[in-house]
């Protein structure tokens, strides 16, 4: 058995977490009482970030919609995908045709460079986010 320390990534707080791991697989996790943001506690889902690693739920390659069917498709395809979707909108109806999404689950540094992109690199300043966790 090993604790590994980590950085929670449910949300942008940055508390600090052990994650237990036995034989390769992580099955617990609990917090660091040295840290210097959560200083020992964890909210619920802090506690339970052990449980989704190895869910059959969890989404671990990018999903394309192909004759109706999500199929499994490279990352490379994805993001080939979705720049020319982004860029044809940006093209064809303008900047600000387009819009993000961003999410509590993404660090304040993700949710930063999130703006910078959206703003410099799309030409728009519609972004917004979902702060429910």
């Amino acid at each position: 058995m090993q604790d590994i320390m980590t950085i929670c990534n449910y949300c942008g707080c940055g508390c600090g977490v052990y994650l237990r791991v036995e034989e390769g697989l992580v099955v617990g996790s609990h917090p660091s009482r040295s840290h210097p943001i959560s200083r020992g506690n964890l909210c619920s889902k802090g506690w339970h970030l052990h449980e989704f690693i190895h869910s059959h739920k969890r989404l671990k390659e990018p999903l394309l919609r192909q004759n109706g069917i999500l199929q499994e498709v490279s990352w490379d395809e994805a993001l080939d995908f979705t720049a020319a979707a982004l860029l044809h909108a940006k093209e064809t109806t303008g900047p600000d045709s387009i819009g993000v999404l961003s999410s509590a689950k993404c660090s304040n540094e993700e949710n930063y460079l999130l703006q910078k992109l959206t703003r410099a690199g799309l030409g728009t300043n519609n972004i917004d986010h979902c702060a429910r966790l």
